[in-house]
């Protein structure tokens, strides 16, 4: 037999293989690239909220004991509002003295004594807070002085963010498949494997509020002053594409 033959057969084997390898590699290199969003609105579940009070004078007796009565001002308040003890914690009275400073350049503060305490309340009934957080004006009609608004150190937290995390990644997912599953429909292809997948960073921001992509990645820094919150993640995952 002549090894012409063989010589051409092998050449068009040799051919075939090498362009069906070469389609292969071709395939592989189609994938689509697409996202989920998933979004739960959730309540708060934990309530921190600082109360900063001050008196000032020279007596530091006196203004330590008007101090005191402050605090017990403020304690009956809050028992009126419902709030009981265990949810209260009562911080380390802060004394300045305003003539040690010895960079003042001789300006002396009206009064030399400055003490400061602050009483927080930490509780899981965050609605029974939200309430007493807007009558806080009956204690400065009680002559309290208070360090700021109240109502604006108030955070709202969410605690439960792990116990929801997987369901909605499963459901990130789905709704990436299902936005693939349509891209392919459209394009005469089909989805074949995962390439790669990122199941995407969870924000939470204020219900109803901006979008946390434009806010940063960690979400709108307002969250904590909104007692409802949105959860967010954005799934990315890719997808080879098939005939």
């Amino acid at each position: 037999m002549s090894l012409g033959l063989p010589l051409a057969l092998g050449l068009i084997v040799g051919g075939w293989a090498l362009g069906a390898e070469i389609k292969a590699t071709r395939l592989s290199d189609r994938y689509v690239t697409v996202k989920g969003l998933v979004e739960r609105q959730v309540k708060s579940d934990l309530a921190v909220w600082p109360i900063s009070y001050k008196e000032a004078g020279n007596d530091l007796a006196s203004v330590y004991e008007k101090t005191e009565a402050d605090k017990k001002i403020i304690l009956q308040f809050l028992d009126q509002q419902g709030i009981k003890a265990p949810e209260i914690e009562l911080g380390v009275a802060q004394v300045v003295d305003t003539q040690a400073n010895e960079y003042s350049n001789g300006n002396r503060a009206p009064y030399r004594y400055i003490v400061e305490q602050q009483i927080t309340v930490r509780t899981s009934r965050v609605d029974q807070v939200a309430a007493a957080a807007q009558k806080t004006m009956m204690l400065v009609q009680k002559g309290i002085v208070l360090n700021s608004n109240p109502g604006r150190e108030l955070t709202y937290k969410f605690t439960g963010l792990n116990s929801i995390k997987p369901d909605m990644i499963s459901e990130a997912t789905r709704n990436a498949r299902a936005a693939a599953d349509r891209f392919a429909s459209d394009s005469g292809s089909r989805v074949g494997a995962i390439r790669q997948a990122n199941q995407g960073v969870f924000s939470i921001s204020p219900a109803g509020g901006s979008d946390p992509d434009e806010a940063g990645a960690e979400g709108n820094l307002n969250a904590d002053g909104s007692l409802m919150k949105t959860v967010r993640v954005v799934s990315s995952v890719q997808y080879y594409l098939g005939q």
